[in-house]
């Protein structure tokens, strides 16, 4: 409701023998709104925020920033969690869950391993050695 409905009503339920308001609570010649505003003038300056800047808006540091997202190197709190354990897996058990989520392109695939070769042992023997070196070199 505005405030000339309010004014409009109380003059219409206002007692029949009084006329207009005291003449000290008279509003100037201007009406209520040029008060209003000489209140407004009147009211100390106070220091006022930037209006350029967002509502609500807090000045953060480029360094902090820079450290939130930043990489994080876990490597070493995982490995003190694995080792820690004290469970150690079957080795057939451990290939066998490799080779299940192993693809089955060939740069998937570890690469095969060469059975290492015995040596050979050799014919001859020591005596047959130092037989050769006599015949052949003349030494006894």
């Amino acid at each position: 409701m505005s405030a000339s409905l309010l004014r409009r009503g109380l003059e219409l339920l206002e007692a029949p023998g009084r006329g207009k308001a005291p003449p000290g609570l008279q509003q100037g010649r201007d009406g209520p709104r040029a008060a209003g505003a000489a209140r407004r003038r009147k009211r100390a300056p106070e220091p006022s925020r930037n209006k350029a800047t967002v509502k609500g808006r807090v000045v953060k540091s480029a360094i902090e920033e820079y450290h939130k997202k930043a990489a994080v190197n876990h490597l070493r709190a995982n490995l003190q969690y694995m080792l820690k354990g004290r469970f150690v897996a079957n080795k057939a058990i451990t290939e066998q869950v490799l080779a299940q989520n192993r693809g089955r392109k060939s740069k998937d695939q570890p690469p095969k391993k060469a059975a290492k070769k015995k040596p050979e042992g050799t014919v001859f023997t020591e005596e047959d050695f130092r037989k050769f070196e006599r015949e052949y070199f003349g030494r006894p």
